[in-house]
C-alpha cells in the first residue's frame, strides 16, 4: 500500500515539476529562484534523525552519485537568454522528456530495490538521489545564470 501511495505522489509531483518548469520560462529568472530550491530541500534530511530511515555512509554516497548522474541530463538542458535586460531560462522540448524518464527509472530502482530493503531506508535513499539531481543542477543554473547575465 505504501509502494502505490508513494508512486501516485511522486507522478503527481513529477507532472508538478514539469508544469512549474514550463511556466518559468514566461518570468525573468533570479538567482533567489535558483539557489533556494537546494536550500529548502535540504531539511529532509532531518529524516535521518530517526534510526528506521538511516542508510550507510557508503549507500548515502552512491545514490548521491547516481543523483548526481540523473543531474547531467537537467543540465544539459537548462539553457539561458538575455531578453530586454532580463536573463529568461529557455524552454527544452526534450526536457519535459527527461524528467519523465528520469522518473520511470527512479520507479523501477525503487521497485527493486523496495523488495532488497526496508521502505523507510528506500524512502531515504531515494531522497538522497533527488538532492544528488537538484544541487549539481542548480549549481550548474546559477554559473550559467551569472554568464548570461554578464555578457
Amino acid at each position: 500500500m505504501f509502494f502505490i501511495a508513494s508512486s501516485i505522489l511522486a507522478a503527481v509531483m513529477a507532472v508538478t515539476v514539469i508544469f512549474v518548469r514550463l511556466k518559468a520560462t514566461k518570468k525573468p529568472a533570479s538567482l533567489k529562484k535558483i539557489i533556494l530550491p537546494p536550500f529548502f530541500m535540504s531539511t529532509g534530511f532531518l529524516m535521518f534523525a530517526f534510526p528506521e530511515f538511516r542508510v550507510t555512509w557508503w549507500e548515502a554516497g552512491e545514490a548521491f552519485l547516481v543523483g548526481c548522474l540523473f543531474s547531467i541530463f537537467l543540465i544539459k538542458t537548462s539553457k539561458f537568454e538575455k531578453r530586454g535586460g532580463e536573463v529568461y531560462l529557455i524552454r527544452s522540448k526534450a526536457f519535459a522528456a527527461i524528467l519523465i524518464a528520469l522518473f520511470l527509472i527512479r520507479m523501477a530502482m525503487k521497485t527493486y530495490l523496495g523488495h532488497q530493503i526496508s521502505y523507510t531506508e528506500t524512502s531515504g535513499l531515494f531522497f538522497i538521489v533527488a538532492f544528488g539531481m537538484i544541487l549539481p543542477w542548480r549549481v550548474a543554473m546559477y554559473f550559467g545564470y551569472q554568464k548570461v547575465l554578464k555578457s
